[in-house]
């Protein structure tokens, strides 16, 4: 087989944010196909030809077969897809955290689309642009009555065109128009601080091609900061995933050398893998160890690992391989459980099939495929609870999920009935004004459970949930 470029794509997860698949890219075809069912492709064909001759307006012949295609395909599992050009494109994009558009952090809000923070140093960022501004026009086109990707694509294009945004400023309760540049934005996937002295935070947010370095930055700041480190969080929730190599090597700076980080299996031979703590199993073709630099003392320094339900795929590695190691306490919830691996093939030069190939398991090889990781310790969202989480889909809620593999399934009966009541809490917060909601602040004084996590290595009594439990995977429908 050639060589493995490993990227990244988004993948719709119900009513939560798109979680990233962990993927690789094939560089060239396989070289053989198993046996072709020629009486099947004939009717195929059929019904090809009977559309085409018999529909009640003239179909695009392209489309047909790029529809049957992709009918194909998503029968498979949420995770399997036909890219044409244009999805082709913009999955390749997930790759580098780089895209082409304003360089501003989104929410919707009564409709319109809210600024919730512009990337530094990006071109809405020079314009002036605010948190808590609304978009109320992009172009000519109105954003109410938008969909929140519908508006995302409006504002991207091809670098050095303008777009021009309507912004409507609350608090100066004014309407303005910004004529803004697109350019390439690159985002930042590490965060970090000092929460007071002795005790560190590292944010990952995604795991792209500049996660590592950006992660070794970090590390050399905090340490600089206080070379006596006590203790470290590495904080993974609401991290959809990413790069398979990126999460690795996350994992590798934490191991001693040549462990088990992660091992897939599937009924390709290069599908059965095992990657090691090892240079070999991250590193980039092109450069040198980038952990090589690390202190010391991280392969040692207490650590606590933080995730929830929106935690996914190259997340979902990391805290697997920390906690099978005995070497982190996980705090938090139990997380999305996308365990699965896709392969991305080029149908061309600008379209592609991405397929599972395989499931992750972790160092003791637990499947994570629709069970994720159960924190060693449950935590939750806020000192009153976590009244939304039921709320959250899951790998195990997504219509055609793939089962572990291992063991069977269970289903709960009261888990409609819970969503059903969060549903209504939702809507009665929604009623609130914009103060007055609780909106999570990660990294702050007020996170519940980042000051629980704080806690924990302190060795301090730590507020562990009274109610949640361990989700188990849910049977799937035939």
């Amino acid at each position: 087989m050639g060589q493995k470029l490993k990227i990244t794509g988004w993948v719709a997860a119900g009513a939560v944010a798109g979680a990233l698949t962990t993927v690789s890219l094939q560089t060239v075809a396989r070289g053989s196909l198993a046996p072709l069912p020629l009486e099947e492709l004939q009717q195929l064909a059929a019904v090809f030809g009977m559309v085409k001759s018999d529909y009640v307006e003239p179909v695009d012949e392209k489309k047909l077969i790029s529809d049957a295609i992709s009918g194909m395909v998503a029968g498979l599992d949420p995770h399997s897809q036909y890219f044409d050009k244009k999805s082709f494109k913009e999955f390749k994009e997930g790759t580098t955290g780089r895209f082409v558009g304003v360089g501003i952090e989104i929410s919707q809000e009564d409709g319109l689309v809210k600024i919730v923070s512009p990337i530094e140093g990006s071109p809405a960022f020079r314009a002036g642009l605010k948190p808590n501004d609304m978009i109320t026009k992009i172009d000519d086109t109105a954003v109410r009555g938008l969909t929140l990707n519908e508006a995302v694509k409006r504002m991207r294009g091809e670098a050095n065109t303008k777009v021009q945004l309507t912004i409507f400023r609350k608090d100066e309760n004014r309407t303005f128009p910004v004529t803004i540049t697109r350019e390439e934005i690159r985002t930042q996937s590490v965060r970090g601080k000092m929460l007071e002295p002795g005790y560190g935070w590292i944010r990952l947010s995604q795991f792209q091609e500049r996660t590592v370095d950006d992660f070794v930055k970090k590390v050399e700041e905090l340490y600089k900061a206080d070379p006596n480190l006590k203790g470290l969080v590495l904080d993974l929730r609401n991290d959809p995933g990413g790069l398979l190599d990126a999460a690795v090597a996350i994992s590798a700076a934490f191991l001693p050398e040549n462990v088990t980080v992660v091992s897939t299996d599937g009924q390709l031979p290069e599908s059965k893998s095992v990657y090691k703590a090892a240079p070999e199993y991250y590193q980039r073709r092109s450069g040198s160890d980038p952990l090589r630099g690390l202190p010391a003392a991280l392969k040692s320094v207490p650590l606590v690992v933080l995730v929830n339900e929106g935690s996914a795929s190259a997340s979902e590695i990391v805290a697997g391989a920390l906690q099978d190691h005995k070497r982190a306490t996980v705090m938090g919830s139990q997380t999305f459980g996308k365990g699965s691996v896709q392969t991305v093939r080029p149908l061309g030069p600008d379209t592609g099939l991405k397929i599972t190939t395989a499931r992750y398991y972790t160092p003791s090889g637990a499947s994570i495929q629709a069970r994720g990781i159960v924190p060693n310790v449950l935590v939750d969202e806020t000192a009153e609870g976590s009244p939304y989480a039921i709320l959250r889909m899951r790998e195990a809620d997504l219509d055609k999920h793939l089962t572990s593999g291992q063991g069977p399934e269970d289903k709960s009966a009261d888990r409609e009935k819970a969503r059903e009541e969060a549903r209504k809490r939702l809507e009665a917060e929604a009623l609130k004004s914009p103060q007055d909601r609780k909106a999570p602040d990660f990294g702050s004084d007020k996170d519940f459970p980042l000051m629980q996590a704080l806690a924990q290595l302190k060795g301090q009594p730590v507020l562990v949930s009274k109610t949640q439990v361990e989700r188990k995977e849910e049977k799937k429908e035939n």
